[in-house]
């Protein structure tokens, strides 16, 4: 009896970095993959995996309505990571296909590390200390005058899951004084994490540091632009390791090559991947790496088993954890009875 048919797309680490994931997989499918697809469309995608009981979705291409009208009988689509800003939920709905993600705890730690990491290569220097020695200059060590985080004021947009841990660790760790907004998160909840609740033109403001973390959504998108970077302090640093997009990157450009901004750490761009090109990569006060910020053992480990725990339980006739759309499951319970 042929095996039924799952797709890996996109995702560079399932599969690769623990093995065992993808063989588990291909006991129970014919397991087929694709890479290097971020800019194609909805349809083409979906032309490509027909006939797929499962897809493990990485955070690109978008999956739309083009793409579960190629579907059918796709009964999974599985996000290797939490973000769900590239799949049409609705639609998927609609179409009968249960959207699964990973649970937020399993990024927390690595994903908050990271932004903590990037604040503090901007905030020291690191980048182009590093880059001097290499070119045997040494003696500039006193260009790199850095500044300490403690007494300092950094700035976290989105205190959900992952900056919450972030305010944490610059509160706690650091003792920087820490201003959150978040119009999902209570004032309480945001205090309990060492923060001082804010309105994000306080947070703009007052902030020497600002790292973001929120949802990408209409409201979020492009929330760092021209009027934002004009309402920063001069030489602010920000940190980016949420979504590309939350960025409107021509006006950060702009604002780097201005001085205005001192510095930019990413982990994200707002399409991936980013060409030698990219503009960001212009400046010596910049550092982008290549969306690594859930990079970790315990991170991909705990990733690749959710993707083969809720294609198995698919397999099973059961309801996966992390459902984006439980409705679906509610809707063939009805059209059985």
């Amino acid at each position: 009896m042929r095996k039924p048919l799952a797709w890996v797309v996109n995702s560079s680490s399932f599969g690769r970095i623990f093995p065992a994931h993808m063989r588990r997989l291909e006991s129970m499918c014919e397991v087929r993959r694709i890479d290097d697809v971020s800019s194609w469309s909805g349809a083409k995608v979906g032309r490509l995996c027909r006939g797929a009981l499962a897809v493990i979705a990485s955070v690109s291409p978008v999956y739309d309505d083009k793409f579960f009208r190629e579907m059918s009988g796709l009964k999974l689509l599985a996000r290797h990571g939490i973000g769900l800003d590239n799949v049409d939920i609705e639609s998927a709905t609609r179409h009968g296909v249960a959207v699964t993600r990973v649970p937020g705890v399993v990024e927390r730690e690595g994903m908050a590390e990271s932004a903590v990491m990037l604040a503090l290569a901007l905030a020291r220097k690191t980048r182009q200390a590093d880059l001097a020695v290499r070119a045997g200059r040494w003696g500039d060590r006193t260009k790199f005058v850095g500044i300490e985080l403690s007494g300092r004021t950094v700035g976290v947009i989105g205190c959900g899951n992952i900056g919450s841990r972030v305010a944490q660790i610059f509160s706690s760790g650091f003792g920087a004084r820490v201003l959150a907004v978040d119009p999902d998160v209570s004032p309480a909840r945001i205090r309990k994490y060492g923060a001082q609740p804010a309105a994000l033109a306080r947070v703009l403001g007052e902030s020497d540091i600002i790292t973001l973390h929120a949802s990408l959504n209409r409201s979020s998108r492009g929330i760092i632009g021209r009027r934002a970077l004009a309402a920063m302090k001069p030489g602010a640093l920000l940190v980016n390791n949420a979504r590309g997009e939350l960025l409107d990157e021509r006006a950060v450009a702009g604002a780097l090559r201005s001085g205005r901004l001192g510095g930019l750490a990413a982990d994200v761009v707002a399409n991936e991947p980013a060409g030698r090109d990219h503009p960001f990569l212009k400046f010596p006060n910049t550092i982008v790496v290549p969306h690594v910020g859930a990079y970790t053992e315990e991170s991909l480990g705990a990733m690749g088993e959710k993707m083969v725990a809720d294609i198995a339980c698919i397999l099973a006739g059961g309801i996966p954890r992390e459902l984006a759309n439980p409705q679906v499951f509610s809707r063939t319970r009805k059209g059985r009875a």
